[in-house]
């Protein structure tokens, strides 16, 4: 058996569903694998082999590797075997999961032993990728072998029957890790119950609380509580930036209290109870109770259920949501260590929950939002990565792909198998390149794989990319676009050509300037740019990410119209003549700030992406638009003009719901537009959407739409990131196909 059967209790259930069937042999790990030695009639095993992956435990994900005839006799009844640690490698890395159903009935019964405990955990459930030091997965191999079992917990775990036999991070109150809390004065109050109560009287007068969690620390507050979120961002200086909401888990699908704040739709609701218990973007409610600043100029709130016992005691015991923000500064790794914690976070927590259980690596929350229908990602995290998928066809040698600059994931592939890494964060800090290193070296050890070739983008500016020029590494560099477009059509293991639209802020492009309106047909290792946006220079360069007044002064000179936004200095303008610090940019993502600016007047963002996302939230569904017209440049390459929209959108007679609504509707219906252009000349019937443009829900649904009805086959991400966390991805599947027979030196 192959696929996610290591630290599922997968071995357990073999074992309870031969003894059913009445099935003689073994079972036992082999380093990734799990392998099954059975005897029995023809039926049974036939029943048997089919039970192994029709009945198996929730969390595991098996696939049946081979079945073959063996010579070996097998025992009289059947047993769990040692693991065996030398065969080839075939290691699988299992995700952080949620606290199971069964394990949170414990924690609330008084007369059980492990009632309130907040590190109770089973097989199927608990800290597994944070808490991992080396494979095959048994607790000598885990940052647990520092707690010695008692003989309670010690029965329990070699006991086959037991829901916690082989549950490697198993624990009581009397061998296990426990809380300490650090109050405001720096007096500490020991004993989990009386910590989780110091901390909850913390919470209810307004304070913020720094709590060690499983892949590291959340920043926690009353989320009802204006006062204390405001504070929170003040401390945080996050003065826009949403913030996620944790509520209690409460009725009989643990929604009641999302739903007095939340219109929890049914796509929504199994995102919520989904075993990755990732936040999701869910639309709020009008007479909800959230702190308007949770999420300022948005209409949705990223949610999240607890996945902690931990969490579970904070919130049963608090009543009410909290706001659970990473414990980081802002755009780093969330920070793991009682000692950095309290230094790095000093200024912005009044009080630490603390607990000596070991991270041995940070795993931030995934994060999806619900678009056409579906939850997609937008961060990889804790419950949902390392993420495994399967490669088309087998690499030659072990690579390993180090993603971008922003929303890092690094990616290690091998023979046919590709992991892709958490959330690591974005780049240009000390602590995030630290956090970085520590990522590429642990996966290919973790998997005892030798990386022989690296991957990176082949913009010369990126952290990533001068790390591995500096460290002379045999590398290959991918362009930022191509690497989107590849990820999204081998995610859907697409083996026809494709229409991609790769939208997103900026990426460095095959002509050396600033590409991210780009439309590409082909297939990976074949890319060909057959449409674009009209180009524009950016005054500023990088500083317009944060300043969309640049990109819509940008617009307005380029298409030869007054400017409506104040420009703060007028140095900048002749600097834009001039082409000084003024890069030519194709980027979709610099558009939606520019419309931002002259829409709603967004002149300075406090995070990414600020502006576009306050754009869709006012904007009109089914507002009119302008048609965008598809200009040919000099080389005879196709750019959707958006000039039409920047006389639109700067008219103020018009009402603002119906100018943001017109961006979306002019854009989507460029895309179609360009899409049966194409189709025209190539006969290609497929179309895909990415980039972190499309993380916009408004213009990603009526694109769909708009190609609906053109006839066209459309594809979305479903499991990698449209964004740059799923560069690493992308990088690996371009170079596979670029390079089938060897590396490129």
């Amino acid at each position: 058996m192959t696929g996610r059967v290591q630290g599922v209790g997968y071995r357990p259930f073999v074992h309870r569903l031969a003894h059913e069937l009445g099935v003689s042999g073994h079972v036992r790990n082999l380093r990734g694998d799990v392998e099954v030695i059975a005897n029995a009639t023809e039926t049974t095993l036939a029943t048997f082999v089919s039970g192994l992956v029709d009945r198996a435990p929730p969390l595991a994900r098996p696939r049946v590797r081979a079945v073959e005839p063996c010579e070996r006799p097998a025992a009289d009844g059947f047993a769990i075997a040692p693991s065996s640690a030398t065969d080839a490698p075939a290691v699988s890395v299992p995700p952080d999961f949620y606290a199971c159903d069964d394990c949170i009935a414990e924690l609330a019964d008084p007369a059980d032993r492990r009632h309130a405990y907040p590190f109770i955990n089973c097989t199927q459930c608990g800290p597994r990728y944070t808490l991992i030091e080396a494979l095959p997965y048994d607790r000598p191999n885990t940052a647990m072998a520092r707690f010695p079992l008692c003989p309670a917990c010690r029965s329990e775990y070699e006991d086959p029957l037991d829901r916690r036999f082989h549950a490697e991070p198993v624990a009581c109150p009397v061998c296990g890790p426990h809380l300490r809390y650090v109050d405001p004065r720096g007096a500490v109050v020991t004993g989990d119950a009386a910590a989780v109560s110091a901390a909850v009287e913390l919470l209810r007068h307004g304070r913020v609380l720094a709590v060690r969690g499983i892949g590291g620390y959340h920043l926690i507050c009353d989320a009802r509580d204006e006062a204390a979120v405001q504070s929170l961002r003040v401390r945080k200086r996050r003065p826009h930036k949403p913030l996620a909401v944790m509520f209690p888990q409460r009725g009989a699908d643990g929604l009641d209290v999302a739903r007095e704040e939340l219109v929890v739709g049914a796509v929504e609701e199994g995102a919520l109870r989904d075993p990755a218990r990732a936040i999701v973007l869910v639309p709020r409610r009008a007479d909800g109770r959230l702190a308007p600043g949770v999420a300022p100029g948005l209409a949705e709130v990223g949610a999240f259920l607890p996945y902690s016992p931990l969490h579970h005691l904070l919130l049963a015991e608090f009543g009410g949501p909290v706001v659970a923000t990473s414990g980081n500064v802002s755009g780093e790794p969330v920070l793991t260590e009682q000692d950095e914690a309290e230094a790095r976070l000093a200024a912005v927590a009044d009080a630490f929950l603390h607990h000596d259980r070991p991270i041995l690596r940070p795993a931030d929350d995934s994060v999806v939002r619900v678009t056409a229908g579906a939850a997609r990602p937008i961060r990889l995290g804790r419950g949902a990565a390392p993420l495994e998928l399967e490669l088309p066809r087998a690499l030659r040698e072990p690579v390993l792909a180090v993603g971008g600059h922003l929303k890092l994931t690094v990616a290690l592939a091998w023979d046919r198998r590709v992991v892709v890494s958490p959330h690591v964060g974005d780049m240009g800090t000390r602590r995030s390149e630290q956090v970085f290193e520590q990522v590429v070296r642990d996966l290919p050890r973790l998997y005892d794989v030798e990386v022989r070739h690296w991957i990176g983008d082949a913009h010369p500016g990126y952290t990533t990319t001068r790390w591995l020029q500096s460290r002379g590494l045999s590398h290959t560099l991918v362009l930022h676009h191509h690497a989107h477009a590849s990820a999204l059509v081998a995610e859907h293991g697409l083996d026809e050509p494709a229409i991609v639209f790769a939208w997103d802020g900026v990426g460095y492009g095959g002509d050396g300037t600033l590409w991210g309106g780009e439309t590409f047909a082909g297939s990976p290792g074949g890319w060909r740019r057959v449409a674009s946006l009209r180009p524009f220079r950016l005054p500023g360069g990088d500083l317009a990410g944060r300043q969309p007044w640049r990109s819509a002064a940008a617009l307005c000179w380029e298409a030869g119209l007054a400017c409506p936004v104040a420009v703060p200095d007028p140095i900048v303008r002749a600097a834009w003549e001039r082409g000084i610090n003024s890069p030519r940019s194709s980027a979709a993502g610099r558009v939606f700030d520019a419309m931002s600016a002259l829409v709603l007047g967004v002149g300075e963002t406090s995070f990414e992406g600020q502006g576009p996302m306050w754009l869709e939230a006012r904007a009109a569904r089914g507002a009119g638009f302008p048609v965008l017209a598809l200009i040919e440049d000099d080389s005879g390459l196709p750019r959707i003009d958006w000039a039409p929209l920047v006389e639109w959108c700067s008219d103020g007679t018009r009402d603002v719901a119906e100018r943001a609504g017109a961006v979306h509707s002019a854009l989507a219906d460029a895309i179609r537009r360009v899409a049966e252009r194409e189709r025209a000349r190539s006969g290609i019937e497929v179309v895909g959407l990415t980039g972190g443009v499309f993380q916009n829900r408004l213009l990603s649904e009526l694109a769909l739409e708009a190609l609906g009805r053109g006839g066209f086959r459309v594809l979305l991400p479903e499991r990698i990131p449209c964004n740059d966390g799923g560069l690493s991805y992308g990088q690996v599947i371009e170079f596979l196909h670029r390079n089938p027979a060897s590396p490129v030196e």
